[in-house]
């Protein structure tokens, strides 16, 4: 793919982000994504098949950056194993915290409204916050291999710490505030010490 194809596509990936973190993937139409993004409704076709197509490859492309980023904060060694996921959790929090909705969790907004309606796109979701986790495991281990983390099964605290957030990142949505999340912090401190045990 040629660069001008490649950013074209990627403008509309990132108008679209945009939209659907504030709005809802239903919520969103295809005239409006176009109109925003300033794309004639060919082009649109030329990258997507469908918009079920367009939020498959949103999805992937949300993940990508985000694994991306949290590639760059696992592999800091400056920082233990704990340090790196408490810092990851604290940078969860500053993003639900944003009055900027575009910087909240692309998983939390959407695995609800999108598993009833495409299961490909549930697929997505799973595959990337599957790929989340591993990561996430990767870094308990780390953690348990310089004495910073105190479990005994990384896969399994990584898991449920994941579910943990996701939950708590739902009822912050409901409360519209961070309380949850701040709890989730504080739980999550606790498990990793081996203080507290789901």
């Amino acid at each position: 793919m040629n660069t001008e194809l490649h950013s074209t596509r990627q403008h509309i990936l990132d108008v679209g982000y945009q939209l659907i973190a504030e709005r809802g993937f239903s919520n969103v139409g295809l005239s409006q994504l176009l109109s925003q993004a300033g794309v004639p409704k060919g082009s649109f076709y030329h990258y997507f098949k469908s918009k079920e197509q367009f939020g498959e490859a949103l999805i992937e492309d949300y993940f990508s950056g985000y694994q991306t980023r949290l590639d760059v904060l696992f592999s800091d060694p400056s920082l233990n194993g704990f340090d790196k996921l408490m810092t990851y959790w604290g940078k969860w929090i500053e993003a639900s915290d944003s009055l900027c909705a575009n910087q909240r969790c692309l998983v939390v907004k959407l695995s609800a409204e999108v598993s009833d309606l495409s299961d490909s796109m549930r697929v997505s979701l799973l595959k990337g916050a599957n790929n989340i986790i591993a990561m996430i495991a990767n870094c308990v281990q780390q953690g348990i291999d310089d004495g910073s983390i105190e479990v005994t099964d990384s896969k399994k605290a990584a898991e449920q710490l994941y579910h943990l957030w996701i939950g708590a990142g739902l009822m912050s949505k409901l409360n519209q505030n961070t309380e949850c999340l701040k709890q989730a912090f504080d739980t999550t401190a606790l498990v990793l010490k081996g203080r507290v045990a789901f």
